[in-house]
């Protein structure tokens, strides 16, 4: 079981081995539904945590590239489904939060994801519903904590709408840009883990800047505590 789950997951971060699967079992309009389901899952279900977001959606970029599928079509499919991924966990969030919380730990579902992207939700706010699509797990668990803390679900959409069209469309662009390189296709695990690392820096540039400002706003507090 664990071992046909790994395969699975190897399968949709192959391009040979999801363009296989596109062309012989999930054909037409099936093989759309197949990747807006992966979509889905990965933003919409607490236990899709695991589910390879940004190399599943670089791979898919790969294979729209090599002409197997189209791009003008892949892109709206899973934007929709990453929106109602983030939907999902938002109302999830809202009726379930306290239970979910207390839930013990399994082997789909560990308390600490949830309290990690609780903390990292409280530093940047709403901010956190379009940075979280960059961030693997937190992505996963970001709009469920939204729902919990009640933010309005008009502004939430809103920063769905904008984290979803900025993650989807950057990777899977890149994907087709750099899918034709023959460096990226021999070495595409590494090819991955760079796009991983590269969408990371705004959300670091936003951590510097809050530590420049909390720094900032305690100097004048200090100084005060010094005036005789």
């Amino acid at each position: 079981m664990i071992q046909a789950l790994f395969d699975f997951l190897r399968t949709l971060t192959t391009p040979e081995k999801l363009v296989a699967l596109l062309t012989t079992v999930f054909t037409g309009w099936l093989g759309y539904a197949l990747l807006a389901g992966v979509v889905f899952a990965e933003t919409g279900l607490l236990t899709g945590f695991f589910l390879p977001g940004d190399s599943f959606l670089f791979t898919v970029g790969v294979v729209a590239g090599a002409a197997r599928l189209d791009m003008f079509l892949v892109l709206p499919v899973l934007m929709a489904a990453a929106i109602a991924g983030d939907s999902t966990g938002y109302f999830l969030g809202r009726h379930t939060g306290p239970r979910i919380f207390s839930r013990p730990d399994s082997r789909l579902f560990r308390r600490e994801h949830l309290l990690r992207s609780e903390a990292f939700y409280e530093k940047y706010g709403g901010k956190t519903i379009v940075y979280a699509k960059f961030i693997p797990i937190i992505r996963t668990f970001a709009p469920f904590l939204a729902g919990v803390s009640r933010m309005s679900y008009p502004r939430f959409l809103a920063y769905s709408i904008s984290g979803v069209v900025g993650w989807v469309s950057c990777i899977t662009l890149l994907g087709r840009a750099l899918g034709r390189f023959a460096w990226v296709r021999h070495n595409f695990d590494k090819a991955i883990l760079l796009i991983v690392i590269v969408s990371l820096i705004p959300v670091f540039l936003e951590a510097v800047k809050s530590r420049r400002r909390a720094v900032a706003g305690c100097a004048p507090a200090a100084a005060k505590t010094l005036e005789p």
